[in-house]
């Protein structure tokens, strides 16, 4: 069983996606990690991120180990990936470890969930259940303060908004694999729902999917 979650930034589905695999036994894959793994190579290299054939040979020979980084999920390193997920050579690079994973879960899981931009519409468009998750940006940027703040860092509320913003309209915007809502999915908003709420919702979606 393979199930799909999309969204934009802050918007729960990591969150949501984990717990899934967790509820289901299922495996997790988060894709987003593997573009901000390219990025955040670049950024260590010093490489130019408007340079697409770097970012293609940064992703052609990414190591797994950074897939562990803490640096991941460094608000710099976000806004790299969305830019770096631009690039053909990049999507190419990386769009078979994510189709390789789908069809040949790791250990004895008989499926998986994925969760980025581009896993219902590009990367499994035949899974058995998409989910579209999306909350207000107000409410993205809180949880990315709240976030940021649990781990003793600054949190400038405005600042993160406005970043989520820009992060939107790259994502929508950019030319290869555009963040849309993939046909046949269904919409979650969790918005005003509490992350025990939005995994009662998503199973109960799976449920009638799988009936």
């Amino acid at each position: 069983m393979i199930i799909t979650i999309d969204g934009p930034a802050a918007s729960g589905k990591g969150t949501l996606a984990r717990r899934l695999a967790e509820e289901l036994h299922l495996a997790h894959l988060d894709t987003g990690a593997l573009y901000r793994a390219v990025a955040l190579s670049m950024l260590r290299a010093g490489d130019d991120l408007g340079d697409a054939d770097k970012a293609g040979v940064h992703a052609a020979s990414l190591s797994p180990d950074l897939l562990e980084d803490a640096a991941l999920r460094a608000q710099e390193t976000g806004q790299a990936a969305s830019r770096v997920a631009r690039y053909p050579q990049v999507r190419a690079s990386l769009l078979a470890f994510q189709r390789a994973f789908a069809a040949n879960p790791p250990g004895d899981a008989q499926g998986a969930v994925l969760d980025g931009r581009d896993t219902g519409s590009v990367v499994c468009p035949d899974a058995a259940v998409k989910l579209y998750v999306e909350a207000s940006v107000q409410e993205r940027a809180r949880r990315r303060a709240a976030e940021l703040q649990a781990k003793g860092e600054a949190a400038d509320f405005a600042t993160i908004e406005a970043e989520i913003e820009a992060r939107d309209r790259q994502d929508k915007t950019r030319k290869e694999a555009p963040l849309v809502m993939p046909q046949g999915a269904t919409k979650l908003d969790t918005t005003t729902m509490t992350a025990d709420e939005a995994l009662s919702a998503a199973l109960a979606i799976i449920a009638k999917a799988r009936r």
